[in-house]
């Protein structure tokens, strides 16, 4: 089965009075173990990050402050844009899928992955991810 791109919904409990609490549990909305958490912040706003995909690593990212565009593209070609801008909405991203993030002045984003950092796992040229595929 290909995982695609797509959007989770944590929901949340709480009210305006009292505040929100989402909740991201492995194997429930995140779907895979949870091998490390990071997040950026003070981003400036015209700078573009990403441009790599992972060979073997899974990611959920959440904008938790603020709001990050994400452009996704698959191994066969399918580009997929995302706006993320609710702390209750995560995107998942599968593995060998090619990603280009842009934020707000404010964003922080919350990013969940399956596997700790590895540099042998970024493929970092896009030439090098369009012709992964025949490998």
């Amino acid at each position: 089965m290909v995982k695609r791109p797509h959007l989770i919904n944590f929901g949340s409990v709480g009210t305006s009075e009292i505040g929100f609490l989402s909740v991201a549990q492995e194997y429930d909305k995140i779907p895979f173990q949870i091998k490390r958490v990071y997040w950026t912040y003070y981003t400036p706003q015209k700078v573009i990050r990403g441009g790599h995909a992972n060979i073997a690593k899974e990611l959920v990212l959440i904008a938790v402050a603020g709001s990050i565009n994400v452009q996704i593209e698959t191994l066969n070609g399918n580009i997929s844009d995302f706006k993320l801008d609710d702390p209750t909405i995560g995107l998942y991203i599968p593995k060998l899928c090619w990603h280009l993030m842009e934020y707000s002045h404010n964003a922080v984003q919350l990013v969940i992955a399956s596997n700790d950092y590895s540099e042998a796992d970024y493929i970092r040229n896009y030439n090098e991810f369009k012709i992964y595929n025949n490998l």
